[in-house]
């Protein structure tokens, strides 16, 4: 790995795991588990013209997990020097004597675990200087000033450049790692003066440098966002259609993953409560996970337990067709686990009802009169009861067209009926880290305003 930000190779990395494995057994551990990455990044942010700070990172850590039967202890430590290595094995030994028993603790069974990862291009260095980062943020915001007079002000731009790699190894014979790299372009532009200002940002993210957006088109992109909000009204209360932006659909997509993830669903503390192969979206949904797409955010070849990663169908005409599980959380569940040990992978939501002319502007006209929602505020999500209320900013539209910007509303529903009530999804597709969407289309929520 020559010609890397790395002070370590990866068969550096790979050796001090199988010592590290090799003090545990020492120990008397039964199993064990160690992960040890290393990165460095570049963070930069300017405001008005000006550095704004300027941030360099350089990290390693180490991390091992110990069973003794069913009891479980772990420790970690930034410090690979020998005798820190030994420290840390026998701190989480110490840890794990005392614990009580977990009759789902241990690792994954040995026949799951990837013993020959494919390369998913998951690394692309940036060497870029700090002064070169300025530039760019610096071209980022006078572009979004260059926009128009009434962009006034700015929260500023950033570049963020980090790369990292890791290894993560078991007692059960899996060793694996590999070196990965996200980067990015941001800006927040401010429009108006007084009680009239309006903010709006947008950014763009790769892991690889050279398929980020150039700096001036995310400047003028987020001027026109914020310049398009200037002299928002509010609205009366009412029930209407509500369109959600793509960026904001992606979290209708995050809140259906925590539905459905191991540990809520053995907690019982969620609205999709034994849902399994039953309808949880209409028919023309469908829901995939990838974890195989070259240069993917959210691509990996094995989980964080090093069990392999498969496509799958999670959502099939609208019906659930698996979760999202680790070893443990599958254990406690009496199931298989699903290689999402560290979370989903790649997922894309689409509709076989989509047709081509559903772009935004059609996404509009299908909305017919009702909210375009550009901004949400809060958390406001019970995963329990599915209850969904959030502080909300956007667009009226009426008969396809937008009318004015609205702010100051809340918009209400329920998740499953939410989910159950998705009219359409567009092909203004946006990738929002490891999730792909559309704008999304729900039949009907309460606005609630003056």
């Amino acid at each position: 790995m020559n010609d890397t930000p790395f002070t370590h190779t990866q068969d550096q990395l790979k050796q001090l795991a199988r010592d590290m494995l090799a003090l545990a057994r020492e120990q008397g551990a039964s199993d064990a588990a160690v992960e040890i990455s290393e990165g460095s990044g570049l963070s930069v942010s300017v405001r008005k013209g000006n550095i704004e700070t300027i941030e360099q990172n350089k990290d390693k850590g180490l991390g091992i997990t110990v069973y003794f039967g069913q009891r479980r202890g772990n420790a970690s430590t930034s410090d690979f020097s020998a005798d820190s290595l030994k420290a840390t094995v026998e701190a989480a030994s110490n840890i794990a004597r005392f614990t009580a028993e977990d009759d789902c603790a241990g690792l994954p069974d040995a026949d799951l675990i990837e013993t020959a990862p494919r390369d998913l291009r998951l690394f692309y260095p940036w060497p870029i200087s700090t002064e070169q980062a300025v530039e760019l943020g610096q071209r980022c915001e006078a572009a979004a000033f260059a926009v128009d007079k009434r962009i006034t002000n700015s929260e500023g731009a950033s570049v963020y450049v980090q790369q990292s790699h890791f290894v993560a190894a078991n007692s059960r014979g899996f060793l694996g790692g590999y070196p990965f790299s996200r980067h990015t372009i941001s800006v927040a532009p401010i429009a108006g003066k007084g009680n009239g200002m309006q903010r709006d940002d947008w950014y763009t993210s790769s892991r690889d440098p050279k398929q980020l957006a150039a700096p001036e088109k995310v400047g003028r992109y987020a001027a026109e966002r914020a310049l398009a909000r200037l002299n928002a009204r509010k609205l009366n209360t009412r029930t209407c259609p509500v369109l959600f932006e793509a960026p904001l659909a992606s979290g209708l997509l995050g809140a259906f993953v925590q539905a459905v993830s191991g540990g809520a669903l053995y907690r019982k503390s969620t609205f999709l409560l034994d849902m399994l192969g039953k309808q949880v979206f209409p028919s023309h949904i469908q829901v995939v996970e990838d974890p195989h797409l070259i240069g993917g955010v959210g691509s990996a070849p094995f989980d964080d337990e090093g069990v392999k990663t498969v496509r799958r169908k999670v959502i099939s005409d609208g019906v659930l067709q698996g979760y999202f599980l680790s070893s443990y959380t599958a254990r406690k569940m009496g199931m298989p686990t699903t290689g999402n040990a560290g979370g989903a992978h790649n997922l894309e939501i689409v509709s076989t009802a989509t047709r081509r002319t559903d772009d935004f502007e059609g996404m509009l006209r299908k909305l017919g009169t009702g909210l375009l929602v550009t901004e949400l505020m809060g958390q406001g999500v019970n995963y329990v009861t599915g209850d969904y209320s959030r502080g909300a900013s956007g667009y009226w539209v009426e008969q396809g067209v937008i009318q004015y910007p609205v702010e100051e509303i809340t918009i209400a529903g329920n998740m499953r009926d939410m989910f159950q009530q998705i009219v359409a999804v567009g092909t203004d597709t946006l990738v929002r880290g490891n999730k792909t969407t559309g704008s999304i289309l729900i039949e009907n929520m309460v606005i609630a305003g003056n």
